[in-house]
């Protein structure tokens, strides 16, 4: 149950199974706020971002968590419009951030995310987005189910639909853009599903497919500082790529327990994923050591500056003590 918490909320084969042959919604739905919780650091969390050392968390119900301390404490966000499940946050700094998830929703927040404004909602279809990423505070890019990406030029009040072309094995383009991440020169990509990395050179206008000749669902990507990039996902794979893109080789990982998000702590690169998975490169990824949690929980995604924060379908993850 652990792992299926997960997967209805993130991965591309189960979205489409609870949705795709879902009767049009009801037009007249409407956005209801998160409610107060208790136990909201004990919620399922999705998606983190962070900024110095403030953090914001999102996931299930609209829940958002809020630390200015690095992670040591959260307090629930005082005023989240919506309680659909939110998946990825970006922060542009310490005050001004986005947010995204279900029934494509997108949030707005101008104060470090203690009040959110609703900018987009769609509620004739629910198709999920699954990451946002801003350049500043003014020019962004959110993704997620069939190729719905999403760009903005003016801070979130519209957002207009982008075009990908045709994948290369042919057919529409309506593979699930799961990671928005950027290098070190600036390229804009997207880790997707069937093995895909879509990259750009101009801020998301157009697009091209990269192909590395895996076949499942990368879930993540991130760009490191010396340039180097990385996507993961599916029974722990990851690629590798020293040529900002433009070919993909893979790393043996080691590990078959499915990776869900990486980040980059100085010289240490960690990844996390299901089953308690954590693995830890000190070579940019060329190799990896991996442990495993006593506890086998399965972590969604981290953040945090000086050391890592985890968070999973039980919410804020305490130190392992092992």
């Amino acid at each position: 149950m652990q792992n299926l918490s997960f997967l209805l909320s993130r991965l591309s084969f189960v979205v489409v199974l609870l949705f795709a042959y879902q009767a049009e919604a009801d037009s007249n739905l409407k956005a209801q706020p998160a409610e107060p919780s208790t136990s909201a650091t004990r919620a399922s969390l999705i998606g983190a971002a962070t900024v110095g050392k403030h953090i914001v968390a999102v996931g299930d119900y609209g829940i958002t968590l809020l630390s200015d301390d690095d992670g040591k404490h959260f307090h629930q966000a005082a005023a989240v419009p919506v309680s659909s499940t939110l998946t990825a946050v970006a922060l542009v700094d310490e005050k001004i951030g986005w947010a995204v998830g279900h029934w494509g929703v997108i949030l707005n927040t101008l104060d470090g995310g203690e009040h959110w404004t609703l900018q987009r909602m769609d509620t004739q279809v629910d198709r999920p987005l699954f990451s946002v990423h801003f350049f500043d505070a003014q020019q962004g890019i959110a993704a997620g189910l069939w190729s719905l990406l999403l760009s903005t030029v003016d801070g979130g009040k519209s957002w207009n639909p982008l075009s990908l072309p045709a994948p290369p094995d042919g057919g529409k383009s309506d593979c699930n853009l799961f990671k928005i991440f950027v290098s070190a020169k600036g390229t804009l990509f997207v880790a997707a599903e069937r093995g895909l990395v879509l990259r750009s050179a101009d801020r998301g206008k157009t697009w091209q497919y990269v192909a590395t000749g895996y076949k499942g669902s990368f879930w993540s990507g991130l760009g490191l500082k010396s340039g180097v990039l990385l996507v993961a996902g599916l029974r722990g794979t990851i690629y590798r790529s020293t040529d900002d893109g433009l070919s993909w080789l893979p790393v043996n990982s080691g590990v078959k327990s499915s990776i869900t998000d990486l980040a980059q702590y100085g010289d240490k690169l960690l990844a996390v994923g299901l089953d308690g998975l954590q693995l830890t490169s000190l070579d940019e990824g060329a190799t990896f050591t991996a442990v495993q949690r006593e506890d086998r929980l399965s972590i969604n995604t981290l953040a945090g500056t000086v050391a890592p924060v985890l968070f999973s379908q039980k919410g804020v993850v305490p130190e392992d003590k092992k």
